[in-house]
C-alpha cells in the first residue's frame, strides 16, 4: 500500500482528505455560531464573545483583530459597520479563539481517561469509477484513544500537524490498508 495518493481522482473517485473531515467534525462539535457574521446578530455575537473581558481582546488580536478598541466599541454601537476585509478578520479571529477555548475541554471528552472515542471511516466514493478500476474499501471502525496531537493542530489551524497526526499516528492503525482510506467521505465521531 502506498504511503500517500499521488493522483486521487484520476479514474473519478470523490472524496476528502481524512483530516479535513476530522476538522469539519471537530467544528461541529465546538459550536459555532449559526448565525452569518454578515448579519447583525451573528457580528453581535462574535464580537461580544471577543471583547467580553481583557483575555479575550489579546486572543482576539493575537488572531488577527488588529482594529482599535475605539473602531470595535462603534462597530458595537452601531455607529459604523465593519468592511468585508474586517467581516472576514472578525470571523476568522472567532473561529481561532473559539477552537482554543473548547479545545482543552473536547480533549478531554475525546480521550475519556484512556477509554478513547469510537471514529467510523466512511470509504471514499467511488460511484463514478468504472468497474475494472474499482477497489474494495470497506466502512471501518477504530477507537482511538490518544488525541492530543489531532486536537492541538485543529486548535492551532495548523493542517500540515493535523494531516500528519491524522494519517500517521490514527489512520495508520487501521492496519496493512490504512493508505486506502487517506482520502474518505465522512469521518463521523461524537463527544
Amino acid at each position: 500500500m502506498p504511503d500517500r495518493n499521488i493522483e486521487f481522482g484520476k479514474f473519478g473517485a470523490r472524496g476528502v482528505k481524512g483530516y479535513e473531515a476530522v476538522a469539519r467534525q471537530l467544528d461541529k462539535l465546538a459550536g459555532f455560531i449559526a448565525t452569518p457574521v454578515s448579519v447583525r446578530r451573528g457580528l453581535m455575537a462574535r464580537l461580544h464573545y471577543l471583547t467580553r473581558s481583557d483575555h479575550a481582546r489579546a486572543a482576539a488580536r493575537e488572531a488577527g483583530l488588529t482594529v482599535t478598541d475605539r473602531t470595535v466599541k462603534a462597530w458595537l454601537d452601531g455607529k459604523r459597520a465593519p468592511s468585508r476585509r474586517n467581516l472576514a478578520r472578525i470571523e476568522e479571529a472567532y473561529r481561532t479563539v473559539r477552537r482554543k477555548n473548547v479545545a482543552r475541554y473536547l480533549l478531554g471528552r475525546l480521550n475519556r481517561e484512556g477509554r478513547g472515542t469510537r471514529v467510523e471511516f466512511h470509504p471514499l466514493n467511488q460511484s463514478q469509477v468504472s468497474r475494472p478500476h474499482q477497489r474494495v474499501v470497506a466502512y471501518r471502525v477504530l477507537n482511538v484513544r490518544h488525541w492530543d496531537a489531532v486536537v492541538r493542530a485543529w486548535a492551532d489551524s495548523d493542517d500540515d500537524a493535523l494531516d500528519r497526526a491524522w494519517f500517521d499516528d490514527i489512520t495508520i492503525e487501521l492496519g496493512s490498508d490504512y493508505g486506502a482510506y487517506e482520502y474518505v467521505t465522512n469521518i463521523g465521531f461524537a463527544a
